[in-house]
């Protein structure tokens, strides 16, 4: 190998990346996801989502290079056949340390599953979700009607957080957003900034009246009881940039589009 580091490629089902695909697997050479000190990641925001979220579950964690293949590609660099040896050589790393969601259902089966941009809970029915927000053990919102509320990291921070109105969080800031969605009543309460050592429980009142799904990422819990939600130090992910689209500097630019 040109560089000396056994390197992975995947790729999402998608043609443009297959295409891409079968173009890099006959210019470089590769190894197994197994065997690799890094991934090179072909698609779009969830691909890459979907590369982290199978490092977290095989428990092999190695820096990841995405090029956009996909829609947004936010979490992506962009996409060029040559020069792949310099540019990893010259990738700007950022470590990003995902959300632990533990979600208990109303049957009382508990689920415990990363999330990378954000954990959302929404409701499952024409009802309106009732929820009890806690915070470090301290009840902050007695009772929440609304379609749903998330939580994000600041990666996650220009994703469906954006969509709901929370806030951009510059990376590095240490901080995750809490938002609600469709908030009905308390009708004026626009979401709360909070500390990442922060540990937030979310009880659904009513739950068998108004049932609630919890989503970590793209994985769904349905009928859930309570949320428990917190940042996971334990396992960090790496994500490399080159250093002209670094993450940093895309979020910073994301808070001046109209």
């Amino acid at each position: 190998m040109s560089d000396g580091v056994p390197r992975a490629l995947v790729a999402s089902p998608t043609h443009a990346a297959q295409v891409a695909e079968r173009e890099l697997r006959d210019r470089y050479d590769w190894v197994a996801p197994d065997e690799a000190d890094t991934i090179v990641a072909l698609g779009g925001d969830g691909f890459m989502l979907q590369t982290l979220h199978a490092m977290l579950e095989r428990r092999r964690i190695v820096p990841a290079f995405g090029m956009n293949l996909g829609t947004v590609g936010f979490l992506m660099n962009d996409w060029r056949l040559g020069g792949l040896d310099e540019r990893l050589a010259r990738a700007k790393p950022f470590r990003v340390s995902p959300l632990s969601m533990t979600a208990t259902t109303i049957d009382g089966q508990t689920h415990q599953i990363p999330a990378i941009n954000e954990v959302s809970l929404l409701r499952e029915t024409r009802q309106t979700a009732k929820l009890a927000v806690t915070v470090n053990d301290r009840a902050v919102l007695p009772e929440l009607v609304c379609d749903g509320i998330l939580v994000a990291t600041p990666a996650g921070s220009t994703a469906y957080n954006l969509s709901a109105n929370g806030p951009i969080l510059p990376l590095g800031s240490a901080l995750l957003a809490l938002t609600p969605i469709s908030a009905f009543r308390p009708r004026r309460w626009r979401g709360a900034i909070l500390p990442e050592k922060a540990r937030i429980t979310i009880t659904v009142l009513e739950p068998e009246k108004r049932p609630v799904s919890a989503v970590a990422d793209q994985r769904e819990v349905r009928d859930v009881a309570q949320v428990e939600i917190a940042i996971d130090r334990m396992r960090g992910l790496t994500l490399m940039f080159d250093p002209e689209h670094a993450l940093d500097d895309r979020i910073t630019m994301e808070q001046f589009i109209a």
